[in-house]
């Protein structure tokens, strides 16, 4: 799922007026007031106006079928202008009442209370929930969106490069990987790239990280602490270090913005990416070698640790801006449209769905079996307080920059990491 997952900035000099605010009426059945609204207004991302309007649609008919003539708009915004937008209304009385967020976007917004809380108890498969998008919509203990669906990160190679050394099935496990990549950088010479991995795609790295028992930061007696300097936390970055000392032989100071280009130009036998990179790559337009359409497998992708690696769950989520005067209807529409015909019908669009219960359907599918299953063991960002105002992509990218140019040791680019997150994550 390609899509830009921008930070929620821009929304402190809303704070004072939500804060006064609240919520008109929090005695209306326990899911917020305007159970009687006759206007609901709902916001999206083009994904699903271009993608599955028709569950747009049936939404909207299960909730006007309970409520007759209510009258339900929505509006539609790509991810780069959708929070501008918003961070303008919030504080106004023209705030929607359902919003579509990036899951990494949901933590400055419920920090500074730009969000009602909402009871999980109300919506279906809420005790499935897929761990990293539970811990989205979660600060503090409390609730403030609803899991949409998600999307996660697959390794992918090309079987006829693999096939060359004879390695005829994708592997199991991190030693048959391994032994793989290294057959296959033996017979394709130095400037190849066994396994592309751009050093900069903190993403990837922090899974290794957290194979090994390690995370980005820790909370203790409520209060979080940057945890990359750990002993576990840099056994993970070592082994992420040592792929892209032995596989990775282009530019090390790059990120992973145009990994599917490079790997459509046949310069790498594998990636680890979102799941759509693969496909992206072997589109005509981006396939210089002409070899990757129905040459291209996804696998999962197995960690040092005899686990399969844990995989960033990216993903949308959809939250009742505070200031809504229909809470209860909103929350209704959120359930009608996440509930479980939503997500198969967005399960048939190739999205992974919210929830462990329909994950393991998607198991069972030949076709599905691989997203499924990585997206099984999953990590997420820090839900700390600050964590918001960490320069995370710039912090964690030069930690690994400097780390895969050897321009410093991993002890020390990972401390000097922590010092920088340190400053900031409980900054409320």
């Amino acid at each position: 799922m390609k899509r830009r997952l921008i930070a929620a900035i821009g929304i402190a000099g809303m704070v004072v007026s939500i804060a006064a605010c609240g919520s008109d009426n929090k005695d209306d059945g326990g899911s917020g007031n305007g159970a009687d609204a006759k206007e609901l207004t709902v916001w999206l991302t083009v994904d699903a106006q271009n993608n599955w309007p028709e569950l747009v649609k049936a939404a909207d008919a299960a909730v006007q079928k309970k409520h007759p003539g209510i009258k339900i708009k929505h509006e539609y915004y790509g991810w780069p202008d959708k929070n501008t937008k918003l961070d303008a209304v919030l504080a106004t009385d023209k705030a929607p009442d359902v919003v579509e967020m990036g899951n990494t976007e949901m933590l400055g917004y419920m920090v500074k209370g730009a969000f009602a809380p909402v009871d999980p108890a109300q919506y279906d498969n809420s005790s499935a929930w897929l761990d990293g998008l539970k811990a989205s919509v979660t600060y503090e203990g409390k609730t403030y969106g609803v899991p949409y669906y998600a999307g996660g990160r697959v390794a992918n190679w090309r079987k006829d490069v693999a096939a060359s050394v004879g390695v005829k099935t994708p592997p199991k496990t991190y030693a048959e990987l391994t032994s793989a990549l290294d057959k296959i950088q033996k017979k394709e010479g130095d400037k190849f790239n066994a396994w592309y991995q751009p050093t900069r795609d903190w993403y990837a790295a922090m899974s290794f990280v957290y194979d090994a028992g390690g995370s980005i930061a820790k909370e203790d007696g409520g209060q979080w602490k940057a945890n990359l300097s750990s002993p576990e936390s840099v056994k993970g970055l070592k082994d992420f270090k040592n792929v892209v000392d032995t596989y990775m032989h282009g530019d090390k100071t790059k990120d992973e913005s145009d990994r599917y280009i490079v790997y459509g130009q046949g310069k790498s036998a594998m990636i680890f990416a979102p799941a759509w990179e693969g496909a992206t790559a072997a589109d005509p337009k981006n396939d210089k070698t002409g070899k990757l359409k129905d040459n291209l497998e996804n696998f999962v992708m197995p960690g040092p640790s005899g686990k399969n690696l844990p995989v960033f769950l990216g993903g949308s989520d959809l939250a009742v801006p505070v200031k809504s005067k229909a809470q209860a209807v909103a929350a209704e529409w959120i359930n009608a449209f996440t509930g479980p015909e939503g997500q198969k019908g967005l399960m048939d669009k190739g999205n992974l769905p919210n929830n462990k219960t329909d994950l393991a359907t998607l198991k069972n599918d030949p076709a599905t079996a691989v997203p499924a299953t990585a997206a099984e063991s999953n990590w997420f960002v820090p839900m700390a307080p600050g964590w918001g105002q960490v320069e995370k992509a710039q912090v964690l990218q030069t930690m690994l920059q400097n780390i895969g140019t050897g321009k410093k040791t991993v002890e020390a680019a990972a401390k000097e990491a922590d010092a920088e997150i340190d400053k900031v994550i409980n900054t409320k």
